[in-house]
């Protein structure tokens, strides 16, 4: 059961962040039209440093993509982590409205990271 659970949430988890990426180059998710100033301003900056969305991106397609395949789920789980930490901590200081769920996906992304832990070990040994 924990087994299937964890293989549903993800794909779930996976479809979210390839999605997210896939945005960033096609536009075809409209903005919110109320965001706080903050956030805005966060966004501009984001898009003025020409480079980092669409690294960005990539990096939320290629770990979302990884996390979804139970082969490479660890792998995945590891490049998606940097983003996990920034959407949190974006959440956290600039716009509490997506918290809960940041908080909800970065569990799931730990949690994969322990039931994985054993494979990270060859990497600090």
């Amino acid at each position: 059961m924990k087994k299937i659970i964890l293989l549903i949430l993800s794909i779930l988890f996976g479809l979210m962040f390839v999605n997210a990426g896939m945005n960033i180059f096609f536009h075809y998710m409209p903005m919110p039209k109320e965001m706080p100033e903050k956030m805005m301003k966060f966004m501009t900056a984001f898009t003025e440093i020409g480079w980092l969305l669409p690294l960005l991106g990539v990096a939320e397609i290629v770990g979302g993509l990884l996390f979804m395949i139970s082969k490479f789920r660890a792998l995945g789980a590891i490049v998606i982590f940097p983003v996990m930490v920034g959407i949190v901590i974006t959440h956290i200081t600039i716009d509490r409205s997506g918290l809960i769920m940041a908080i909800v996906l970065m569990a799931i992304n730990l949690w994969v990271i322990i039931e994985n832990r054993e494979k990270y070990l060859p990497m600090i040994k």
